[in-house]
């Protein structure tokens, strides 16, 4: 009897020792701080020893056996497949923790305001870490796809850094970029100014995508769409240069001609009245709000005066005094 109880002493007491290894283990850094992170992927559908295998196989000095006491100790009962960044100082414990909260690595891509829909889907195309999911999708299935109920993709787009995580299709990013737009234009055109001659917040959107492209200065916008909502309300077409040259695609070269602006279609705004079928870039916060809140005032005509800002006028004759000036230097 005595030598079954020094049995079952030692056992308790080996138990008690592995226990406090364990411990002692769990809370001792898996990586150095001045080391490079591994990296590696859990796998969806993984079980807790097929992923810990998976972590092991990355370089990650973490013994599977130990690993899965540990969770089994902890009652851990799944991870969340990924991928992850193992930072330097990171503990068995730590490592545990972060594959249960599925701590993993985030990517981002920046859509850039006054970008084109083209430079945008160009941008995400080249992300190595999207899944191009889109890229099987034809012209008519990928709109129905992302941007439902509407025949062009133009400035339908909020511009804005997205974050995801790796993997993550194409689709994710286009279709969150869609509903930003969408809440963004339509908070903003809820508070619009009365009377503006707009039948509908797209309207509002096409106007925003030229103010945009016409003035990268905050100050300036309202007074930009101020002019182009003096000139819808009293009948003259807009003239700006931007619809131009998107109407021109990758015809135009930098240099916009006369005979550019003497040809008719669909975005030449100095051949036809009204706003352009559609929005010719993505318009930012700011350029929207200004589209719907335009400054107070007579103002027709503006002319850049090559510092970022622009010299406004209400009639031609000043008009061109100001284009003689900053443009022809005279």
């Amino acid at each position: 009897m005595a030598a079954i109880k020094k049995i079952i002493v030692l056992l308790v007491l080996g138990l008690l020792c592995a226990g406090a290894a364990l411990i002692y283990w769990a809370r001792d850094p898996l990586v150095a701080e001045n080391a490079t992170p591994p990296e590696f992927t859990v796998a969806p559908g993984s079980s807790i020893r097929s992923a810990l295998r998976q972590v092991e196989s990355a370089g990650v000095p973490a013994s599977p056996i130990l690993m899965e006491l540990l969770t089994r100790g902890l009652g851990t009962r799944s991870f969340k497949p990924g991928s992850y960044r193992l930072k330097p100082g990171t503990t068995p414990l730590g490592l545990l923790s972060a594959l249960t909260r599925g701590d993993t690595i985030r990517e981002s891509i920046t859509i850039i305001e006054g970008w084109t829909f083209a430079q945008m889907r160009a941008e995400i195309g080249r992300h190595p870490w999207l899944r191009h999911e889109s890229e099987a999708l034809d012209e008519a299935d990928w709109l129905a796809s992302v941007v439902p109920g509407y025949d062009h993709p133009e400035g339908l787009f909020y511009p804005d850094t997205y974050i995801f995580e790796r993997g993550t299709s194409d689709l994710y990013v286009y279709r969150l970029a869609h509903q930003q737009q969408l809440k963004k234009l339509d908070e903003a055109w809820t508070q619009r100014a009365p009377d503006l001659p707009y039948a509908s917040p797209y309207e509002a959107l096409i106007m925003a995508s030229i103010v945009e492209k016409e003035t990268t200065s905050e100050e300036d916008r309202t007074r930009v769409a101020s002019v182009f909502v003096n000139r819808l309300r009293q009948g003259m077409r807009l003239q700006t240069d931007p619809t131009v040259i998107y109407g021109m695609g990758e015809r135009f070269d930098g240099n916009l001609r006369k005979r550019d602006l003497q040809e008719d279609t669909a975005y030449n705004t100095y051949q036809r009245a009204g706003l352009p079928p559609t929005p010719i870039a993505l318009p930012g916060q700011v350029a929207i709000r200004a589209a719907l809140h335009p400054a107070q005032g007579n103002d027709l005509y503006f002319v850049a005066r090559g510092d970022g800002s622009s010299e406004f006028s209400r009639n031609l004759d000043d008009h061109n005094r100001a284009v003689d000036r900053y443009q022809r230097h005279r």
